[in-house]
């Protein structure tokens, strides 16, 4: 499996993550997707062995590596089990990372070592019944300084381990009247009165990761578990929408490239007209581009990647960082749909039905073009930060 620009060390750290998601992750793959069954020992586990804090320091209980040397860990977990990487990622880089970079001291001493070691599970909350697409405008969830305390009122949608996170890091409108720059962000802890799950969700892909509605009924949250400072959540947002765009897109192209490795060897072994439907030349083609999307989506994401590891604190969200993760996350969205597709296409009547690999991967598929940000809306990001740099104004 050929990858971006890897060092020895990099690549040790893809073929032992390999290994270990093949052991580890591989054999909950079916029960997962057949039962929508979620594997309460996963973050645990993961933890234990080393797998959670890979870029937290070593003395909280982290790994210690850039986003790029984490970077193969995601596609390896993803070629195994994307759904299980779809649990591990919003903890590890949505919730844990975030924190780690954005947190003061007390904040970081008092949740990152529980995150690394798996002993307390992480989410991100930002997408709300009515804020999709426009998460800050349109932003209702409050959040009314009281004292030493702030006070949340209102709903979370579509959140990733929301259903089962101990922590999980929320955006809420602090000064409504400042719009989008009026938002901070809040460490809360989800045993907490007042915070309670309306909903976990059926979804067609994804199955087993818990996605759900969180309800924050005038849920206290100390003051000092704001993150940055009251109304500077806009920041944190749009930096950390970066990253996540660039990390996870990692686990699609390991899907993708499970897909192929599936589809190659069907295509060997699966015989028509007397010969291995490999040998035809339409078949051919289709693994042919299957190789070219993967390659070139497998370029594009980690150079995203090791471009998310130069910024320094508190940056992204706009500029050519922005511009380049939306089009590595648009690009990988329809590379994994067109991969998912040929490779159905190629299994043909096996490929339809629910329990194949190549139709788990299929079902997946989907949301990699919503989740994160519409692929409309990174082609509005792209746009926009193409007119900026050009000192083009369109208002």
């Amino acid at each position: 499996m050929s990858q971006f620009d890897l060092t020895e060390d990099q690549r040790a750290v893809f073929d032992a993550a390999f290994r270990y998601a093949e052991a580890e992750l591989h054999p909950l793959l079916a029960r997962m997707d057949d039962e929508d069954w979620y594997p309460d020992h996963l973050i645990a586990k993961l933890g234990a062995d080393g797998y959670c804090g890979l870029t937290a320091p070593p003395a909280l209980g982290g790994t210690g590596l850039d986003l790029m040397s984490a970077g193969p860990v995601a596609e390896a977990f993803g070629y195994w089990n994307l759904n299980a990487s779809f649990i591990w990622g919003p903890h590890e880089n949505l919730c844990l990372n975030n924190i780690l970079r954005n947190g003061h001291d007390d904040q970081i001493a008092r949740y990152i070592p529980d995150l690394c070691a798996g002993r307390t599970v992480g989410a991100l909350g930002l997408t709300e019944p009515g804020a999709g697409s426009d998460a800050l405008g349109s932003m209702a969830l409050r959040a009314v300084r009281d004292g030493d305390d702030y006070v949340l009122t209102g709903r979370k949608m579509f959140i990733s381990n929301g259903p089962v996170a101990d922590v999980v890091l929320t955006y809420a409108k602090t000064d409504p009247g400042l719009g989008a720059k009026g938002i901070s962000a809040f460490i809360v802890e989800t045993d907490a009165p007042g915070f309670s799950v309306a909903q976990t969700l059926k979804k067609m892909g994804w199955r087993g990761c818990p996605t759900g509605e969180l309800v924050f009924d005038a849920v206290r949250v100390p003051a000092a578990n704001l993150l940055g400072v009251e109304n500077g959540g806009v920041g944190i947002v749009m930096s950390g929408l970066d990253i996540e765009r660039a990390f996870l897109g990692l686990p699609y192209i390991g899907a993708a490239q499970r897909c192929l490795d599936l589809s190659l060897d069907y295509a060997a072994t699966r015989k028509q007209f007397g010969r291995p439907i490999g040998s035809f030349q339409m078949v051919q083609a289709q693994l042919a581009e299957m190789y070219t999307e993967i390659e070139a989506a497998r370029t594009f994401a980690y150079r995203a990647l090791a471009a998310c590891d130069a910024l320094s604190r508190g940056e992204g969200g706009r500029g050519a960082i922005h511009q380049l993760c939306a089009s590595a996350v648009l690009f990988g969205a329809d590379m994994i749909a067109s991969v998912t597709d040929k490779a159905v296409q190629i299994h043909g009547g096996s490929g339809f039905v629910w329990e194949t690999e190549v139709n788990r991967h299929y079902r997946n598929a989907k949301i990699a073009s919503i989740g994160g940000g519409t692929s409309e809306v990174r082609r509005l990001i792209i746009a926009e930060e193409l007119f900026r740099a050009r000192g083009l104004r369109l208002h």
